[in-house]
Order: C-alpha cells, then sequence, then structure tokens
C-alpha cells in the first residue's frame, strides 16, 4: 500500500493503474526468467526443434483457445479474483514444471500455463480500461505496458545467473514472481472496473454487436493482429536469422539490438501515451503502422549490424503507439463497461498474429527469401494503417 502511494505521487494515475504496473513487471520478469532456459530444458527429454517449438507455441495456442471463455468468468467472479486465479494457475504450472519426468509432462503443463495467462490478460486489461477516463486511457496503458517492457528486460539476465544454479531454478523463480504478483491483485486492486468520472452516458454497457461493428474496436483488432505477427512472431523468428545466418555475427548481437530497442521503447511510452489521449488514438495508430511497415522491410535489406539497431530503434517507438492507442480504443469502443468479451476478442487478435505469423513468415522465407518472409508482416501493419482512416477524429483533452 505505502509504495503504491508513494509512486502515485510523483505519477499522476489512479491507485489500480499502479498496482496493474506493478503486476505486469513481476509477471514479465518471471517470464523473461523462463525465456533462456525452457528449450534447453526441452532437449533434456530428447525433444528435437519442432517438439521444442511445441513447447513455446502450445503456451499462446491454448491463450487463444481461452480467451472466448474468459469474458464470461469476469462477469461470473469479477476481474480481480480472475486476475488472481489466472496468475496463480500460471504459478503452479511453472513451479509442476520442474518436475516434469517426461516431454508430454512439460507440454501439458506448459499448455496449463496458458490457460491462466489467458485469463490474466484480460482481466488485467478489463481492469486497466476501467479504471480511467477516456482521457487518460493512453497514457495508463503505457504504463501498464512499462512494467512488461523492464520486467521483459531484467528477466532474461536473471534466468541465466538462474540457470547456473540449477536448469530447474528458473521455474521456481517464475512460480515465486507470480505468486507476488497474484497476492498484490488480490490485496490492493479494488473490485470495480467503472472510472467514477466517467459520463453517466460512458457507463452504460454497450451491446456487444455494437461494439464489434465500432470502427474503433476494428481497427484496434487490425493493429493488435499485426503487432502480434511483427513484435512477437517475425521479430523473434527472423530477425535473429538475419542478424546470426545473414550478417555472420554471434547471438549477442541480437539480444543487444533487442534490448537496445527495448529501453528505446520504455522511454517512448510516456509521450506517446500523452500524444494518443491529447491529438488522439487515429493519428498515433495510422502514423505507427506505416512507420513499422517501412521499418520491419529495412531489417533484411541492411548489410551491418548498425542500421539494424538503428531501424529498430525507430520500429519501438512505433510499437510504442501500437501498444496504447489500439487498447485506449477498446476501452474508447466499450466505454470501459462491459469490457470482458470485447477485450478478450481483442486479445485473441493478437494471439493469432503471434501463432500464425513465425509460420507464415518462416515458410515465405524458405521459399521466396527473407525480404518477402518479412513483407506479409509489412503488408499487415499497412493494412492497420488504413484501418485507422476509417476510425472517428477525436481527441481528449486533460480538462475534459
Amino acid at each position: 500500500m505505502k509504495l503504491a502511494r508513494r509512486l502515485r505521487r510523483h505519477i499522476d494515475m489512479p491507485r489500480d493503474v499502479l498496482v496493474l504496473g506493478m503486476i505486469a513487471f513481476f509477471v514479465a520478469l518471471g517470464f523473461g526468467v523462463l525465456v533462456p532456459v525452457l528449450p534447453t530444458f526441452a532437449t533434456h527429454f530428447g525433444a528435437n526443434d519442432l517438439m521444442v517449438g511445441m513447447v513455446v507455441s502450445t503456451f499462446a495456442a491454448m491463450r487463444l483457445a481461452t480467451s472466448p471463455f474468459c469474458g464470461r468468468i469476469l462477469e461470473r467472479i469479477g476481474g480481480r479474483i480472475t486476475l488472481a486465479v489466472g496468475i496463480f494457475i500460471v504459478a503452479i504450472s511453472s513451479s509442476t514444471m520442474a518436475f516434469a519426468k517426461n516431454y508430454w509432462w512439460l507440454l501439458g503443463w506448459r499448455a496449463a500455463g496458458g490457460i491462466g495467462s489467458a485469463m490474466f490478460s484480460v482481466s488485467a486489461m478489463t481492469l486497466l480500461l476501467g479504471s480511467v477516463p477516456a482521457r487518460m486511457r493512453g497514457r495508463a496503458s503505457g504504463f501498464y505496458q512499462s512494467g512488461f517492457l523492464i520486467g521483459g528486460m531484467a528477466g532474461p539476465a536473471l534466468g541465466g545467473l538462474l540457470a547456473k544454479i540449477s536448469i530447474v531454478a528458473p521455474f521456481h523463480f517464475y512460480a515465486l514472481t507470480l505468486a507476488v504478483a497474484g497476492t498484490l491483485g488480490l490485496a490492493m486492486l479494488t473490485t470495480s472496473t467503472t472510472h467514477a468520472a466517467d459520463s453517466s452516458a460512458e457507463k452504460i454497457a454497450r451491446p456487444l454487436r455494437e461494439i464489434l461493428a465500432d470502427t474503433r474496436f476494428q481497427a484496434a483488432c487490425a493493429a493488435n493482429l499485426a503487432q502480434g505477427w511483427n513484435s512477437i512472431g517475425v521479430r523473434s523468428s527472423l530477425i535473429p536469422l538475419v542478424i546470426v545466418g545473414g550478417l555472420g555475427l554471434t547471438p549477442t548481437w541480437t539480444g543487444i539490438v533487442f534490448a537496445v530497442a527495448a529501453v528505446v521503447q520504455t522511454i517512448a511510452l510516456a509521450p506517446v501515451g500523452r500524444f494518443v489521449d491529447t491529438v488522439g488514438r487515429r493519428p498515433a495508430m495510422l502514423v505507427a503502422g506505416a512507420v513499422m511497415a517501412v521499418a520491419i522491410m529495412g531489417v533484411p535489406l541492411s548489410r551491418s549490424i548498425w542500421p539494424i539497431m538503428g531501424i529498430m530503434c525507430v520500429y519501438a517507438i512505433g510499437a510504442a503507439a501500437m501498444g496504447t492507442a489500439p487498447a485506449a480504443s477498446v476501452g474508447d469502443a466499450t466505454g470501459g463497461v462491459r469490457g470482458g468479451t470485447p477485450v478478450a476478442l481483442f486479445s485473441m487478435s493478437s494471439d493469432t498474429g503471434a501463432i500464425l505469423g513465425p509460420l507464415a513468415a518462416g515458410a515465405l522465407s524458405d521459399q521466396f527469401g527473407r525480404p518477402l518472409g518479412f513483407a506479409a508482416g509489412a503488408v499487415l501493419l499497412a493494412f492497420s494503417s488504413m484501418m485507422a482512416l476509417r476510425m472517428p477524429r477525436q481527441k481528449f483533452s486533460h480538462q475534459q
């Protein structure tokens, strides 16, 4: 409670936003710790490259399969309880994976973690969008994303150190950080999901069919699909191949490029969030999609590491906008009310991109060369910009 009060004095955000940012940090820290060791741990059971890939992708696949049910769960037991239960499911699955006796045990418990992750993701975003008025949704989304980015930057380095102690130590550490996050959610989040400062009209729940027909929601889902395809999928699968295979550098350089880009994205989140809340969601999504499309196409055409690093920093600024403006647009479309099912659909669009992106980009790259593998993602980003053109012109002043 004291930590939340201190943060609130320095950051003009409601308490729930601060708490969700802290929860995001602990979740991302633990997830990042697991990243360096999970593939290696799977090979201990004789897993080949395809089987290792299944361990990674089954988590996202179960998130996608579970997300449609999260809205009903949230409406039945509330956002705070849904978030905590989801986090504790992932914690139990992580700890249990450390005791896996064979590959299928590992795969099964990893899949169970995806179920809990979907519950956490949908409820956290629903609580976030419902805890702030429209004029603050961009900045709130940016603060929440910064928790993930900071935790994600620290996690892999810590995971490498823990792996020197024991290959299973990161699994238990992940469970511990998740237990902390779940406890924070239960103890510090409020049960209300509607900001009291919003107008009475905005508090009225819109029918789902109206939300689905809203151009703001449609553009947000298109942007999230493109973001999942590129930032989660293509970025993780093809860019390391360009750096290591194309330029002949060590994997360390991939980590350096990603770390520098993550720092740039974290720094950009605050000013981008203010831009989204004052200038508007529409211009932010329009420019971000175009900038990211051009940037991602520059990666396979680069002939040294320095242009790639610069390109990824530019891409990171666009990604900061794509991490804030679409989420704020979902809040606008729902009015911060009845967000469970729409937020689940929004989350599913990103998961769909993250699952299909690496497969499609890899197949295109194998058959026609890496530039075409990147081009497919660039087309989706350009499409998201065109979808943003259909959004109403809208901005929110701080006096609103």
